[in-house]
């Protein structure tokens, strides 16, 4: 599908679904850096959206309103991303990764963790599960986003046949151990599993491209989803914490607000091991070369989490980072669009 067509049809549909609550939304939320009035920063917002197919939220949380034209112009942003994914990832890769039955099949030998499909296993089966793991995350086999997950405190005297009854009747179907982190990881906040997401790119010649290093921080829910409140930190080459943390609101976290553990010059520990299994996945998914990859990091090492072939975009914040310039050379050069 031709890039100026996925483009042409991607603000139409925008346009036809524009709310005006959510432009007010991320305007005022870009007054926490900007003292422009609130109509010339929505103006500004519209400008954006059409010249550097720009997301609203993408303006907010980038500060873009504090850039000039240039530097706007070096910005990965979402309709760009998702022009990537309709361009490179094709429906058979997409269904590789989208459904966590089959993802949970294909990539067994890599994954470094136990996960079942309730549609797989008779009950004595899951009362084995069940018993082998104290606590097991519940989730539907199409869900997105970590929505649709449910912890459950599990065991020998767990009842298998209602257990089966109380997470079918919430459409969940797959069932994961719970993983348990890495000492450090929890230090960062250990009410959630903190992940790391590497989002790569393979060329036709077999080399995978690493776009973005990104660690996810949970605050104050289960999982460390941005849309759940978690928070989000760029990485370097060697798996180091360059920025503080951001989340959805664009409140900035020097240090995490529950544990207090300093965000900027956090270790990711085993980050070699958590590339070098990312790039295995990615070469095992030729269908889809465009993916955001998530992984939690054991005692033992990184397992995976998932793969993501609609990955979100993840970059600096400016007014926390200092840096004034986006990752599209970085996608450009490994992509060529």
């Amino acid at each position: 599908m031709g890039q100026g067509r996925v483009r042409l049809g991607y603000l139409l549909n925008r346009a036809r679904n524009i709310r005006p609550g959510n432009l007010v939304e991320f305007a005022r939320q870009t007054q926490k850096v900007s003292t422009a009035p609130l109509p010339v920063i929505i103006a500004d917002m519209l400008w954006c959206s059409v010249k550097y197919d720009m997301g609203f939220r993408d303006y907010a949380v980038w500060d873009i309103r504090l850039l000039n034209a240039k530097e706007r112009a070096t910005w990965m942003t979402h309709p760009k991303s998702f022009r990537v994914t309709r361009m490179y990832n094709t429906p058979e890769g997409r269904a590789k990764l989208e459904d966590k039955r089959r993802f949970a099949r294909e990539y067994a030998d890599l994954l470094g963790r136990e996960s079942i499909d309730l549609r797989d296993v008779d009950d004595t089966e899951l009362a084995a599960f069940l018993a082998r793991h104290p606590k097991v995350l519940a989730k539907p086999n199409d869900g997105h986003g970590g929505g649709g997950i449910d912890l459950h405190e599990t065991g020998p005297g767990t009842d298998p046949a209602a257990f089966r009854a109380e997470v079918t009747g919430k459409g969940q179907t797959m069932i994961d151990e719970f993983i348990v982190q890495h000492p450090d990881m929890s230090a960062l906040y250990p009410d959630s599993v903190n992940t790391v997401r590497l989002i790569t790119f393979l060329d036709k010649a077999g080399v995978v491209h690493l776009l973005a290093a990104v660690l996810r921080i949970g605050n104050g829910a289960v999982i460390d989803n941005f849309a759940s409140g978690g928070m989000f930190t760029m990485l370097d080459e060697y798996g180091v914490a360059l920025y503080p943390g951001v989340d959805k609101n664009s409140n900035v976290y020097p240090e995490h607000p529950v544990t207090h553990t300093p965000i900027v010059g956090f270790q990711v520990p085993l980050y070699d091991q958590v590339v070098e299994l990312a790039f295995a996945l990615a070469r095992r998914t030729p269908e889809a070369p465009y993916v955001g990859w998530d992984l939690a990091i054991t005692p033992s090492g990184p397992v995976v989490i998932e793969g993501n072939h609609n990955s979100s975009v993840f970059q600096p914040k400016p007014s926390a980072s200092g840096v004034r310039t986006g990752l599209l050379p970085v996608y450009r050069a490994a992509i060529g669009f």
